[in-house]
Order: structure tokens, then sequence, then C-alpha cells
């Protein structure tokens, strides 16, 4: 699949969506519009947020499946590991000229440069968690989430 984002698209996506704090109180309100989102669009969807590697909301809707599950867990690694959003990652290997799998030789069963986490990312701090959703093109997915995050922010 071609991303369709660039570089500077995705690390501009990052700087915007920054928050002042973030709670387990957000955690609930960015999840619970995640899945009513995900209800709406009868999207067979996972949804995942984790605080300082915490897991402080999940929801799996109809149609979703353990599969999700992994690669909420693989995506989530990669957040943790290189502090930007799954996306990101991956785009920054293809726009170097390879691909993830290449340029880092991790385990692709512990690791997907696949979108659709996201760090949640506090201004002068950086990142503390991570906010995830899997079960739609890996685009859609990234789509998603940032979609919540710009709402929630506004909010």
């Amino acid at each position: 699949m071609t991303v369709r984002y660039a570089l500077t698209d995705l690390a501009a996506e990052e700087e915007e969506l920054q928050f002042r704090r973030f709670t387990a109180d957000d955690a609930w309100r960015l999840g619970s519009a995640l899945v009513a989102a995900g209800r709406e669009r009868g999207l067979p969807i996972a949804v995942d947020i984790s605080r300082h590697r915490h897991q402080v909301f999940h929801a799996a809707l109809t149609g979703a499946t353990p599969d999700n599950d992994s690669w909420i867990r693989r995506k989530t690694r990669v957040v943790e590991r290189f502090g930007h959003s799954s996306l990101y990652v991956r785009q920054a290997s293809i726009e170097r000229g390879t691909t993830f799998e290449e340029e880092f030789g991790l385990d692709p069963a512990r690791y997907a440069a696949h979108g659709g986490a996201f760090p949640l990312l506090v201004r002068d701090v950086g990142p503390v968690g991570v906010v995830v959703v899997s079960g739609l093109p890996q685009v859609d997915d990234h789509r998603m989430v940032v979609g919540a995050l710009r709402a929630h922010l506004r909010g």
C-alpha cells in the first residue's frame, strides 16, 4: 500500500496534537469518542489507550478479532520505542529509501510500523502514552485516531 502522507505532514500532526496534560479521565473520553465513532459507522475496530505503559482504556467492537489486539501491541511498541506515530516511523523509513523491517531488523512478531498508533504528547514533556485503533486499512486507522485527537483537543 502506498502511504498518502509525507513525513512533514505526519510531523506537523504530532506538533499540533499535543495536550497540556493527559489523565485517565482524558483517556476515557478519548476512547469513548473513538468507540462512538466506530459504532456509528459500523466499524470492526479495537481501541486501546495506555498511559505510562499502563492500559487505561480498551474496547473491541463487533467484528474486531483477537488479531487486532496483536496489531495493537505491535504498533504500540513502535510508538514507545521511537516516540512517533507508527505511520510516521513507517514513512521515515520509506523516505530514506528502505522499509522499517529492513532498516531496523526488529522482530515483526513484536513490532509493526503500520498506521493507527499515535503518541499521546504533553507539550513541554513529550510522549506519555499511546492511543491505537486497529481493524481498518492502516491509513484509515491513523486518520481515525488523528480525527479523534483533534476533536478532543478542541473540546
